[in-house]
C-alpha cells in the first residue's frame, strides 16, 4: 500500500533463478516475493509492492521455476486441488512460506520471509504485559489482525520467552511450520499439516493425550478447531491462536458467533472464563522508512469476562481504556501517540484506527496545548507503545510530519485500500 509517487525499482544481479531471487529479497530485509506472468518479480519492503531489475516473467518460465523448487508430491497437489501451502529453507540465509496458485494466466506464487532467528519480546518492542500474559498457567489467548500483521512474529516471541523460562512441553500445530523452535528449557513439538497431521482439528483431538502444558493453534479456522481449542485451554492448557479480526469485541463477537444460536450462550460463558488476552495487531509505515507494530490489548479480568457473559462486548472497548494501569490498550490510543511522536504519517493513522474523531480531536487538542506553552496531562498522552511514559512522548516532536492539515476540518479516510 503507497501513496503518491511510484517507489524505484529494486536492482537484482541475477534473476536467473527462484533461488537467486529469493535470497536476494531476504539480504534486502524484503518481507514478500511476489512472482505472476505478466510482471517482473515484485517485492514488498516496508508494506509497499515495489517491481525489481529483473525481466518480466512469462507463463513458460514462471511453469519452470515454480517446478525447480517442488517435489513430486507438491506438483501432484498443486495440478489437482489449483494451490499449494508449503515452508521451504535456504539453509541458514533463512526460511519461507509459500503458497503456489493458478490465475488466468498460468501459475503464479508468493513467498512470505521467516526470519531464521526468533526476535526476542524486547527486541520487538512489546509492552510488558506480554510476558506476564505468557506467564499464565492455563486459558486461551488469542493474537489477531490481518493477514501480514505481525502475529507469527509476536506468536514466536511469546512461544521463545516461555521456551527460555519454563520447564514445559510445547505443542505447535501450523500450516506450515513457519519460525522453528529449538529444544531448550521446554520440549517443543511442532507438527505441520499435510506431512505431519490431517487437519488443526485432527491434532488438537490428539494433542489431549499428548500431554502438553502449551498449545499453539497456527489458526483458528472452523466450528470445531474452535471448540477444541476451548475446550483445552478449560482443562488446563495455555492454548495460543490466531484470528483475522481487527479488534478485541470483533474477536469475542467471532468467537461466539461460529457456534449455533442454541450453543452460543454457552460458549459465551465458556469464553469469557477461559480466555486471558486478546492482543489484536496491525503494522503501519514509519515517516523514516520500515514499519511499527501497534497493538490492542484487553485482559481477561471481572469486568470484561461480565461484559462477555452478558453479551455487552459492544461496552468493552471502555474497559479497555479505563485499565491502561493493568496494562490494557486500545488501537487507537497507541496510533495516536505514534502519531503525536511523529513515528507515523496522519495518512497512515486514519487508514489503520478504528475511530478517527478520537485520534485526530484529540491530537489537535494536545497540540493546541503544547503550543499554548502548556504542559501536556496524562490523560492527554495516554496510550504509548510498550508501556513508554507520557513523557517520552511528543514533546521532542509537537508538530509531526504531515499533522498541520488537520485544523479546520478532518482529513477524509483516503480510498483505494
Amino acid at each position: 500500500m503507497s501513496h503518491g509517487e511510484a517507489p524505484p525499482p529494486i536492482q537484482l544481479t541475477d534473476a536467473d533463478d527462484l533461488a537467486s531471487i529469493l535470497i536476494q529479497a531476504i539480504e534486502k530485509d524484503v518481507s514478500d516475493i511476489h512472482l505472476t506472468v505478466g510482471n517482473p518479480p515484485m517485492f514488498r519492503l516496508h508494506g509497499s509492492v515495489t517491481p525489481t531489475t529483473a525481466a518480466v516473467l512469462d507463463a513458460e518460465r514462471m511453469h519452470k521455476m515454480l517446478y525447480d523448487i517442488l517435489s513430486d508430491d507438491q506438483r501432484k497437489t498443486l495440478e489437482r486441488d489449483k494451490e499449494l501451502d508449503f515452508a521451504m529453507s535456504l539453509g541458514k540465509i533463512g526460511r519461507l512460506r509459500a503458497n503456489c496458485f493458478y490465475t488466468r494466466l498460468g501459475e503464479a506464487a508468493v513467498f512470505r520471509v521467516i526470519p531464521t532467528e526468533i526476535k526476542t519480546l524486547e527486541d520487538l518492542g512489546s509492552p510488558p504485559v506480554l510476558k506476564k500474559i505468557a506467564e499464565k498457567p492455563r486459558g486461551l489467548v488469542l493474537v489477531t489482525g490481518p493477514t501480514g500483521s505481525g502475529k507469527s512474529t509476536t506468536l514466536a516471541a511469546m512461544v521463545d520467552y516461555i521456551n527460555n523460562t519454563r520447564d514445559d512441553h510445547i505443542l505447535t500445530i501450523e500450516d506450515p511450520v513457519e519460525f522453528v523452535h529449538r529444544h531448550k528449557r521446554c520440549i517443543v513439538n511442532q507438527r505441520e499439516v499435510g506431512p505431519n497431521t490431517k487437519s488443526f482439528a485432527a491434532a488438537l483431538r490428539s494433542a489431549l493425550r499428548e500431554d502438553p502444558d502449551i498449545i499453539l493453534v497456527g489458526e483458528l479456522r472452523d466450528l470445531e478447531t474452535i471448540s477444541l481449542a476451548l475446550t483445552a485451554s478449560e482443562t488446563g492448557h495455555l492454548v495460543f491462536g490466531t484470528l483475522h479480526t481487527q479488534s478485541a469485541p470483533k474477536t469475542c463477537d467471532r468467537i461466539i458467533d461460529v457456534f449455533p444460536p442454541t450453543q452460543q450462550g454457552l460458549v459465551r460463558t465458556m469464553f469469557a472464563e477461559s480466555f486471558q488476552a486478546i492482543i489484536s495487531q496491525t503494522l503501519l509505515k514509519k515517516v523514516k522508512g520500515g514499519r511499527v507494530c501497534a497493538m490492542e490489548i484487553m485482559l481477561g479480568t471481572s469486568a470484561t469476562r461480565s461484559l462477555i457473559r452478558e453479551g455487552k462486548t459492544y461496552q468493552l472497548p471502555t474497559i479497555i481504556q479505563t485499565a491502561q494501569k493493568m496494562g490494557m490498550q486500545s488501537l487507537d490510543q497507541v496510533i495516536k501517540d505514534l502519531l503525536m511522536r511523529g513515528v507515523i504519517s496522519q495518512q497512515d493513522a486514519l487508514m489503520k484506527c478504528n475511530n478517527p474523531d478520537f485520534v485526530v480531536r484529540d491530537g489537535e487538542k494536545l497540540l493546541e496545548t503544547m503550543q499554548g506553552g502548556g504542559n501536556p496531562s496524562q490523560s492527554q498522552m495516554s496510550g504509548g507503545m510498550g508501556g513508554m511514559p507520557s513523557s517520552q512522548s511528543s514533546a521532542a516532536n509537537p508538530r509531526p510530519p504531515g499533522l498541520s492539515s488537520m485544523y479546520g476540518r478532518r482529513p477524509q479516510k483516503p480510498g483505494g485500500r
